[in-house]
């Protein structure tokens, strides 16, 4: 039996890039991540299946009608999507297949037969993440106030009981961290003993 994926949600600044560097960087062949599907061009430096599968529109929407997409959904204009082959490629590896995916996603893998663990990573506060998003200075102050109406979205579907395994509120990164190894640490025995 392959290990079981784990979708990971949270806001954007909340620190779930910086916890799945230091996972895969302590379980490095007990994890990957599903290449995702995206209509946009590909950005300088950008490899095709590496970074992204890059698609076209047509394309995308022909294999979402054929349901060959776990989850997908239209961003800032394009198109971004995980396929089922995708995901399948990281558990036939043995590996533990992360999805870092938002809310709608969240959902729509609800809705499939994937059987994740599902974590959800917050802020010890809307005002703790504002200070972190101001603090990267890569946000307009207009991008900046639509993250944070997107993140009180994301806060309370996070927090609302039954959507997520865990919640992890990342206030401290030691202390997140401790708790996001620990819940996964069985499957992680299961992937190690299996190599």
């Amino acid at each position: 039996m392959p290990p079981r994926p784990v979708v990971l949600c949270g806001p954007s600044g909340v620190g779930k890039s910086t916890l799945l560097k230091r996972l895969m960087s302590e379980y490095e062949n007990c994890f990957g991540f599903s290449v995702s599907h995206t209509t946009r061009k590909p950005r300088e430096g950008e490899q095709d299946g590496v970074h992204y599968h890059f698609v076209t529109r047509d394309e995308m929407t022909e294999a979402i009608e054929r349901g060959e997409f776990i989850e997908h959904a239209v961003f800032a204009g394009n198109m971004y999507g995980t396929s089922r082959r995708a995901v399948e490629c990281v558990l036939n590896s043995n590996r533990i297949c992360i999805l870092d995916i938002e809310i709608e996603g969240v959902k729509q893998v609800k809705n499939s037969d994937l059987n994740p663990h599902y974590i959800f990573i917050r802020p010890p506060s809307i005002e703790d993440l504002e200070a972190r998003l101001r603090a990267r200075g890569t946000e307009t102050e207009e991008s900046l106030q639509k993250r944070l109406s997107v993140a009180r979205r994301e806060l309370e579907y996070g927090e609302k009981k039954g959507n997520f395994d865990l919640v992890v509120v990342n206030d401290n990164l030691e202390i997140a961290y401790g708790q996001l190894k620990s819940y996964l640490s069985d499957e992680i025995s299961r992937v190690i003993q299996k190599s």
